[in-house]
C-alpha cells in the first residue's frame, strides 16, 4: 500500500488537565538534574561548562497545568496516523505530538510502551505530563512544556514524493519555533524523523533536545548502544563516570533495567566516531531500535529501578496490571544537565529512524558486552545501514522548507504574534495571523498601539510576555496596575528582583483587584527571606480574591484554589497555623475535596498537634494528583505522625537499595 496520513479518533480513559494556573509562574523551576560544583570541576570541561549554560530559573512565559485529578472517563482524542504497507504510526498532535504508537503490522509487535491510558501527572516543566510513546522535549532540561500543549500540523511532501506529517510550534521557553517531520518511505520498517530548530532573534539562544521512548520492561529486557562507559546520575544528584555494563558482576549489570533497585539515569559515552543508535531488545533478542546522523549526539537510559517506590509510581501512571517500561532516549548533548549553544539566525537539524530491531538472543544476551554490541549493530546495519541514514537526511533538508498543504491540527497563536512583531521568515513552518486568539490580544495590542488595554472586570491578569523585546515595550506603556504587574512579571524573569518589586508596589497603590500584585510581593518576599512579611500578603491577597465571585469554575475558581494553596503553604512556613486554617476553611468545598488540598489538611492538623486526627484523613486515602517526581512530603508526614511502617500507597520514595 502507498503511505498515507490521516485522521482519526483514539478513545482512552483520561483525566481532563483542567485549567491553566492563572498565577505567573515566578518560583524557581524544580531542578531534579543538577551537580555540586565540586562535582562540575571534575568534569570535562565542555561538558561543565554546558551543564552552567542558561539553566532555567523559571517556566515563564508558559502557565503550569496542575488542574488535574485521577477520576478517568472515557475520552475521545484526536489523532494523525501514518502508515505503509510495513507500519502504522498513531501521533496525538493535541499533546505536544507524542508518537503514542509504533505498530510492525507483518509481526504485529508494538515497538514503544503504549500506555492505555492518559493519566496527568506532575514531572513537566509546565506541570502536566504523561507516560508512554516517544515524546519530543525541548527547550530546557526536563520533560518539555509543551508534552499537553497542541501542536500545528499538516501534510509536506516526503522525499520520496509521498506524504509526510509536519508538527510545528513556537516553543516559549527559549523563543524557539521548531519542527517535527515524519514520513515513512516505501516498503521501510523504519519512521524517519526530521527534525530541526531555528534561532531567528539577533541573540544566542540556549537548548535541549531528547527524544524520550518509552519501551516496555521485563527480566529479560535489555538496553544496548555503543559504549563502554556512560555518566551515572542516580538520587544522590552526583554525575560520575562509571563502566558498561558493572564489571565482574551480572546481577548488578544495569543493561538490564530491572536489575536496578532505585531510579537512575545512565548517560552513554559514545565514542566521537561510532554510529549513534540505542536498542531495546527482550529475551528473544526482538524490540527497538533508534539511530540517528552524528547530531543526536548523546544516549540515555532511565529506570524506575525494581524498588518499592519506583513500582509505586509506575502504576501511578498507568492503568492496574499495566506492565512497566524503561526509556531510551536521544539528545543533542551527552548528558541531560547541559543546554547547547544555537548562534543568533543560525538552526540546527537531524534525522532519526524507529524500527523493529532481531538479533541472536544468545549474543544479545551473553556475557561479553563488546559481542552483543556487535551483534546489535550488525543487524541494525542489515536493516537500515548508517549511509542510508545520511541519505535520508540530506534528502530530507531538500523538504525541510516546503510549505504545508492540508491542516490536520492547530496550536497556539503565539508564534504567529512573534512573526507579526518581528517579520521572521520561517518556510515550512507558518504561523499564520489566523491563529491568534485572545490570549495574544492584548499583546496584540500593545505592539500596535503602545498600551495594555484596560483589564475585564475582575479577571486574573492573562500570561505575561517576558522576552526581552515585550519587557521593552512594557517599560514604555503607560504604567497602569495592570501594566506594572506585567512589568514587574517580565523583570522578574530577566533575574532583575529589586526592579520587579518597584514595579508591582508602584501598580499596588492604584489598582483594584490588589490579590494578583499582593501575591507576587510575597513571592518576592519568600525569595527574599522574609517568610513573616510573605504570610501578611499572602492573607492580604487571598482575602481581596475572596471579595470577587468564584463559581464560574473558570479562571477565578482556579486562582481561588492556586492562591489558597500557596497561602496555607506560606502560612505555616511561617508558624501562622490558625490563619493557615483560616484559609483552608474559606475554600470551596470541591478544592478542599482534592487530594493536594487534604493533605494541606493534614499539615495544619499536625501543626494543630492533633496527630489522631491528621492519621485518620490519611488512613482514609489521599491520592494527592500533582505530587512531583521522587516527592517525599507524604513520607516525611507519616513519620511526624506514627512509627508504623509507611503503607505502600505512601511511598514515592525513589533512593534506597542499590
Amino acid at each position: 500500500m502507498p503511505t498515507t496520513v490521516r485522521r482519526a479518533e483514539l478513545t482512552l480513559p483520561a483525566a481532563p488537565l483542567g485549567p491553566p494556573n492563572p498565577l505567573a509562574a515566578l518560583r524557581p523551576v524544580e531542578r531534579t538534574h543538577t551537580v555540586d560544583e565540586d562535582t562540575r570541576r571534575r568534569l570535562p570541561r565542555d561538558m561543565a561548562r554546558q551543564i552552567g549554560y542558561e539553566p532555567l530559573r523559571t517556566v515563564l512565559p508558559v502557565r503550569v497545568l496542575d488542574g488535574y485529578g485521577r477520576a478517568r472517563t472515557p475520552t475521545a482524542l484526536d489523532t494523525l496516523v501514518l502508515e505503509n504497507e510495513r507500519l502504522r504510526v498513531t501521533v496525538l498532535p493535541g499533546l505536544g505530538g507524542r508518537v503514542h504508537s509504533l505498530h510492525h503490522k507483518p509481526t504485529g509487535r508494538e515497538l514503544l510502551h503504549r500506555n492505555p491510558v492518559l493519566q496527568p501527572a506532575a514531572f513537566g516543566l509546565a506541570g502536566a505530563w504523561f507516560s508512554g510513546g516517544i515524546e519530543w522535549n525541548i527547550g530546557a532540561t526536563g520533560h518539555t512544556a509543551l508534552a499537553c500543549a497542541p501542536l500545528h500540523a499538516a501534510v509536506v511532501t516526503a522525499p520520496d514524493g509521498g506524504p509526510m506529517l509536519r508538527l510545528w510550534e513556537w516553543e516559549r521557553l527559549r523563543d524557539l519555533p521548531f519542527q517535527v517531520d515524519l514520513w515513512l518511505p516505501a516498503e521501510s520498517d523504519f519512521l524517519h524523523v526530521g527534525v530541526r530548530v531555528r534561532n531567528p532573534h539577533e541573540r544566542a539562544a540556549a537548548l535541549s533536545w531528547w527524544s524520550n521512548i518509552a519501551v516496555d520492561e521485563d527480566e529479560g529486557t535489555r538496553i544496548l548502544a555503543p559504549a563502554d562507559e556512560a555518566w551515572h546520575f542516580g538520587c544522590t544528584r552526583s554525575l560520575r563516570r562509571v563502566p558498561v555494563p558493572v564489571s565482574g558482576d551480572r546481577a548488578a549489570d544495569r543493561t538490564y533495567p530491572l536489575r536496578s533497585t532505585r531510579s537512575a539515569d545512565w548517560f552513554y559515552e559514545i565514542p566521537g566516531d561510532a554510529r549513534r543508535w540505542i536498542a531495546a531488545l527482550d529475551a528473544g533478542g526482538s524490540g527497538l531500535v533508534q539511530t540517528s546522523t552524528d547530531t543526536l549526539r548523546g544516549r540515555k537510559l532511565f529506570v524506575w529501578g525494581s524498588g518499592r517506590g519506583g513500582r509505586r509510581w509506575q502504576r501511578w501512571l498507568t492503568a492496574p496490571g499495566t506492565g512497566g517500561y524503561a526509556e531510551i532516549q536521544a539528545g543533542i548533548a551527552r548528558t541531560q544537565l547541559e543546554h547547547v549553544r544555537l548562534e543568533p539566525e543560525a538552526e540546527i537539524s537531524w534525522l532519526e529512524a524507529y524500527g523493529p530491531l532481531d538479533a541472536d538472543p544468545a549474543l544479545v544476551h551473553g556475557d561479553d558486552w563488546a559481542a552483543a554490541r556487535a551483534e546489535t549493530e550488525a543487524r541494525l546495519a542489515a536493516a537500515l545501514p548508517r549511509a542510508a541514514v545520511d541519505a535520508a537526511y540530506r534528502a530530507w533538508l531538500t523538504c525541510a522548507d516546503a510549505e504545508p498543504g492540508e491542516r490536520l491540527a492547530i496550536g497556539s497563536g503565539w508564534g504567529a504574534l512573534e512573526v507579526l512583531r518581528a517579520g521572521h521568515e520561517l518556510p515550512g513552518t507558518p504561523f499564520d495571523a489566523a491563529t491568534l486568539g485572545p490570549e495574544q490580544a492584548p499583546w496584540q495590542a500593545l505592539l500596535e498601539t503602545g498600551a495594555l488595554p484596560a483589564p475585564r472586570g475582575a479577571e486574573p491578569p492573562g500570561p505575561t510576555l517576558v522576552a526581552r523585546h515585550w519587557r521593552d515595550m512594557l517599560e514604555t506603556a503607560p504604567a497602569e496596575p495592570l501594566t506594572e504587574y506585567h512589568l514587574g512579571v517580565a523583570q522578574w524573569h530577566a533575574g532583575d528582583l529589586a526592579q520587579a518589586v518597584r514595579s508591582w508596589e508602584r501598580g499596588l497603590r492604584l489598582a483594584a483587584p490588589r490579590w494578583p500584585l499582593l501575591r507576587a510581593l510575597a513571592v518576592a518576599d519568600l525569595t527574599g527571606g522574609h517568610p513573616e512579611r510573605a504570610a501578611d500578603r499572602y492573607a492580604e491577597s487571598f482575602d481581596d480574591l475572596c471579595g470577587g465571585r468564584h463559581d464560574d469554575g473558570g479562571a477565578g475558581a482556579a486562582a481561588l484554589a492556586a492562591l489558597g494553596r500557596e497561602a496555607v503553604e506560606a502560612l505555616l512556613a511561617a508558624g501562622r497555623t490558625t490563619g493557615a486554617r483560616a484559609v483552608w476553611d474559606r475554600l470551596p468545598p470541591d478544592v478542599r475535596a482534592r487530594g493536594r488540598f487534604r493533605l494541606l489538611h493534614v499539615m495544619i492538623l499536625v501543626a494543630e498537634d492533633r496527630p489522631e486526627e491528621a492519621r485518620a484523613v490519611l488512613d482514609d486515602g489521599i491520592e494527592v494528583a500533582d505530587l512531583r517526581e521522587g516527592a517525599a512530603v507524604l513520607g516525611e508526614l507519616w513519620a511526624e505522625i506514627t512509627d508504623d511502617p509507611l503503607p505502600e500507597m505512601y511511598d514515592f520514595r525513589m533512593q534506597g537499595g542499590s
